[in-house]
């Protein structure tokens, strides 16, 4: 008993230290951690760049990094000569004609999916994509690549990957939610269409440019650049009488891309059958929207 109670002050003495000596390593520690969260954030902050998409990642394209490699150019030239600018003015009434026609025009296009194989003129597509190509774009960079495909052999392949990689979204990668809120338009991974429709046209965005000498150049907003452009397609569409339906099969992009021997600056965004409604073809009874509910006014 003279023994414990001579060391009872010492075992707290050693205790004490032990647990001091604890609580200064996890301070350390959360210090450490700490900073190396701020030094994270500080880098990303640095490497932000607000036109660089953050989308599905391709992974087979290989990134650059502009800071790592001397392969890049600053978009950098000579500033460019203004020319006189003079679109046609027209009269009060005939702007107020002219906006109903084009509103009607658009509001009857819809999302098709039967589609008819009579041929289309090639010269049609190619005013199509010409009109689809006068869209805006960040530095006037143009960042976009229109694949048409017509060959039935290339069509057919397409479909086969597409209809591979939907049945895997459709079963697994969705989810029941999306499933269930597209169970209402009858869709499903089968796509008649890709084998049908005269055309496929499928709409790459450039991330960066490649120039001649291999230098690359800055895409700035290139996705929404690219998707301003397909915008346009659609009306151009709807303006000659021909039909489409919007499709952007998830997890398709890399082997598409593969197939169509794009380069690694391409990334799909979207893809496009095209063609003449068939003569059975129906669509869901939809309603748009009011103006009041899409329109704020101040």
């Amino acid at each position: 008993m003279a023994l414990l109670s001579v060391l009872t002050p010492v075992l707290a003495v050693v205790l004490c230290l032990v647990l001091g000596f604890m609580l200064v390593k996890s301070r350390e520690t959360k210090t450490s951690s700490t900073s190396e969260r701020k030094t994270e954030v500080a880098s990303k902050a640095k490497d932000f760049k607000p036109w660089v998409d953050q989308d599905l990642q391709d992974d087979t394209e290989t990134t650059a990094r502009e800071d790592e490699d001397g392969d890049w150019v600053d978009n950098c030239e000579e500033d460019r000569q203004h020319v006189p600018y003079s679109p046609p003015s027209y009269p009060e009434e005939m702007m107020l004609q002219r906006s109903e026609e084009f509103y009607t025009l658009l509001n009857q296009r819809r999302s098709v999916r039967f589609i008819s194989p009579k041929p289309v003129p090639r010269e049609v597509i190619d005013n199509v994509i010409r009109t689809a190509g006068t869209a805006p774009s960040g530095a006037h960079t143009e960042p976009w690549t229109f694949v048409v495909v017509s060959d039935p052999e290339m069509k057919h392949k397409i479909r086969q990957v597409v209809e591979e990689e939907e049945e895997v979204n459709y079963r697994q990668r969705m989810g029941d939610k999306w499933v269930n809120d597209l169970a209402k338009f009858k869709t499903n991974w089968i796509k008649d269409y890709l084998d049908v429709a005269p055309y496929l046209v499928l709409i790459f965005k450039q991330t960066y440019g490649i120039l001649p000498n291999g230098k690359k150049r800055t895409h700035y907003y290139n996705e929404i650049s690219v998707s301003i452009s397909c915008g346009i397609l659609l009306a151009a569409l709807q303006n000659v009488g021909l039909v489409t339906v919007t499709s952007t099969p998830l997890n398709c992009g890399p082997q598409l891309r593969v197939l169509l021997k794009r380069p690694v600056n391409e990334k799909l965004l979207m893809l496009l059958p095209v063609g003449y409604p068939a003569a059975d073809a129906t669509v869901p009874d939809l309603k748009r929207k009011p103006l009041d509910d899409i329109m704020v006014h101040i």
